[in-house]
């Protein structure tokens, strides 16, 4: 049977899993600046001319940098454990990774006859991973799901001593943690580089703690920029294929000057294995996080109170936009900052403060990395109109999906029928067993006939129409007449505000797409 495609956060590895982990690849990044009075090393391992017959060596980089890369080991909660858990390819009994594994726990004072290789006792969870100190004082960065769940953490240096490590802060959004460590003189540092300048084809070099073996370097390319690979809100990774394993996670990428420009997180692996596609969160979205972090132990980030979505080339063109650029506005947060500045669903965000929103997900990113309280200036598409809205941003709940407002129920009605659709009122009990929030206003979808021209579009019998080319539903006659009446004009378009299960979402449809 085929391996299906995985993708992976890379850096947490159990010993009850030691088979799985020595064949679970995992992604590096190092992003590393090197401590002071340390020049750059670009001129001695930019690439040989054309014609030269030496390759370049990394070397000189290497040195400087790695005193300030370090490998964290986590001891963890049985529940943790249990959460971490994931599946891999298992190792027979017998495997020539056997002797391997032994000689490597017994190097960490482990029984490998005992619990150790085939199952770790409860509370004795032990992970891997990588950091890098950012300060003399011994601030040290890596991801957060290195650390989530520790019960213990402990910092081993290049020169061999270890040295426990106290969690600052963690950011579980964008998977970064600070630790601190007290060794009692200055420790060498790296220092932020700029990843907006890093360009795909540019050298990085990945250095980390893969299966525990220590300060491992391995060298690659910037494969791609401002990959979504749907791990969290904000995510924007470079893509890198250094070689990097289980362990790197929290590991630096660095460039050719020695300034890191990325975090390893993960990997994408088919196979459990490294196969070249490796995504390192980028420096400059990482240092105002631990900035903040180191701080305050917290991270704020500016809310504007809305849902947004993809603006698709069917959504563009119902909406009269020149092309399918912007957020789209699906929902307002009753009470939130957009809601009082006026911004409605259906709104199109096109810029914010200044920066053209190409796609959806840029949005989110913006609004985060702007102070909370700073003025939002956004430019809109409304009406086939553009609009200028300024106000102050908000401050991002912490659990944003839970702040909604309160309405009451519309009267019950008859149902209608339009377009092949039988549309019904939205009652309480049909509320309950939708799980539709009391916010949400309109006319639920109870069946759908084979031969209705919307049968083509993203609909299904439990959505709620709250909208028809927005314009406000409240009945199923309502939501009837203004279907049969936007079918009969001469656009035959329609953009219909769904809610599915609690989720606000645009749907378009025009006779003409539909018929090419």
């Amino acid at each position: 049977m085929k391996s299906r495609p995985l993708l992976r956060r890379e850096g947490s590895s159990s010993i009850r899993r030691a088979r799985v982990l020595m064949l679970a690849a995992g992604t590096a990044a190092a992003l590393v600046l090197a401590p002071p009075g340390i020049a750059p090393v670009r001129a001695q391992v930019a690439a040989a001319g054309p014609g030269s017959a030496e390759l370049p060596t990394l070397a000189p980089l290497v040195k400087k940098v790695m005193p300030a890369v370090v490998n964290i080991s986590v001891r963890e909660s049985a529940a943790a454990d249990e959460q971490d858990e994931e599946s891999g390819p298992q190792l027979p009994p017998g495997s020539p990774f056997d002797e391997f594994l032994r000689r490597f726990f017994e190097q960490q004072g482990i029984n490998p006859d005992g619990p150790g290789l085939q199952q770790a006792p409860p509370q004795q969870k032990i992970a891997l991973g990588s950091g890098f100190i950012i300060d003399p004082s011994g601030l040290v960065v890596t991801n957060n799901h290195v650390v989530d769940g520790a019960k213990e953490v402990t910092v081993l240096l290049q020169d061999g001593t270890k040295h426990p490590g106290k969690i600052l802060g963690r950011d579980p959004k964008t998977d970064l943690a600070l630790l601190k460590i007290d060794v009692g003189h200055p420790l060498p540092y790296v220092s932020w580089g700029d990843s907006s300048k890093e360009q795909v084809g540019d050298w990085v070099v990945a250095i980390g703690n893969p299966f525990g073996l220590g300060g491992t370097v391995s060298a690659g390319i910037v494969s791609a920029r401002g990959r979504d690979i749907h791990s969290g809100p904000y995510d924007d990774f470079l893509q890198i294929d250094a070689p990097i394993n289980r362990g790197n996670s929290g590991g630096p990428t660095f460039n050719l000057a020695g300034e890191v420009v990325g975090i390893n997180t993960a990997i994408y692996s088919p196979n459990g294995g490294s196969v070249g596609i490796g995504f390192a969160i980028p420096s400059n979205l990482a240092k105002p996080v631990i900035d903040q972090l180191r701080e305050h132990g917290t991270v704020s980030r500016g809310w504007l109170g809305v849902q947004v979505q993809e603006v698709t080339p069917a959504l563009a063109k119902t909406l009269g936009l020149p092309s399918d650029h912007g957020a789209l506005v699906s929902d307002v947060i009753k009470g939130g900052p957009a809601e009082k500045a006026g911004l409605r669903p259906g709104d199109v965000i096109e810029a914010f403060n200044g920066h053209d929103i190409a796609k959806m997900r840029d949005l989110p990113i913006m609004v985060a990395e702007t102070p909370v309280g700073n003025e939002a200036q956004l430019k809109i598409w409304r009406k086939d109109r553009e609009l200028t809205l300024s106000f102050a941003l908000g401050e991002l709940p912490e659990h944003p999906e839970a702040v909604a407002g309160a309405g009451g129920e519309s009267g019950t009605v008859e149902s209608a029928s339009a377009l092949g659709l039988r549309l019904g009122p939205l009652t309480p009990e049909l509320r309950r067993e939708l799980r539709i929030p009391e916010s949400v206003k309109g006319v639920a979808v109870r069946s759908i006939a084979d031969s209705s021209p919307l049968s083509t579009i993203d609909l299904e019998a439990g959505d709620v129409i709250q909208s028809i080319n927005q314009q406000e539903v409240t009945t199923p006659k309502e939501a009837a007449e203004k279907l049969k009446a936007a079918m009969s004009g001469p656009d035959k378009r329609l953009l219909l505000l769904l809610n599915r299960h609690g989720i606000n979402e645009y749907v378009a449809f025009s006779e003409q797409s539909n018929q090419g």
